[in-house]
């Protein structure tokens, strides 16, 4: 491919047969050393550029890149859909509205549909990555790849 140059057989190629003794050759092994390592640091720019590009927002394609980056061994993070409860409402007596609660549970505000997350990612607890950084990387790992309007929650398995 086009971006495939390695620079000292280009170096030995573009110098006149005359002159490719190993002295010159080595000489411009080490001016060419520089090139070398700026080729090298584009073409792992390059390599990530190219590795996010191929991934989406789709839930597929998150759950792989959360995978690759935290858990690529035994790949234990996992995508849900958000909980998506409704509300119920309790009105006062003087509305005169006659409610049986019944049995009710407290939920989270993040777990009702109107206010709610869109997706949750349950992370083990026990990934030695998961430290204090790590879980904000995570975080940033899923604003890049997530669209803007979805909201999300981040649980420990």
């Amino acid at each position: 491919m086009w971006y495939n140059i390695n620079y000292y057989i280009l170096s030995i190629e573009l110098l006149p047969t005359f002159l490719r003794k190993v002295r010159i050759v080595k000489f411009l092994s080490v001016l060419l050393e520089p090139i070398n390592k700026l080729y090298y640091q584009w073409f792992l720019f390059r390599k990530d550029n190219l590795y996010k590009l191929s991934n989406t927002g789709q839930v597929c394609y998150l759950r792989k890149v959360l995978n690759d980056t935290f858990d690529p061994s035994q790949r234990r993070i996992e995508i849900h859909n958000g909980n998506k409860y409704s509300r119920v409402y309790i009105y006062t007596t003087a509305e005169h509205s006659p409610h049986y609660l019944g049995v009710m549970y407290l939920h989270p505000n993040s777990d009702y549909a109107d206010t709610g997350v869109d997706f949750i990612v349950k992370a083990p607890q026990d990934l030695p990555q998961m430290q204090t950084a790590e879980k904000y990387e995570l975080k940033a790992l899923i604003d890049f790849y997530k669209e803007g309007v979805k909201r999300y929650k981040i649980e420990e398995l």
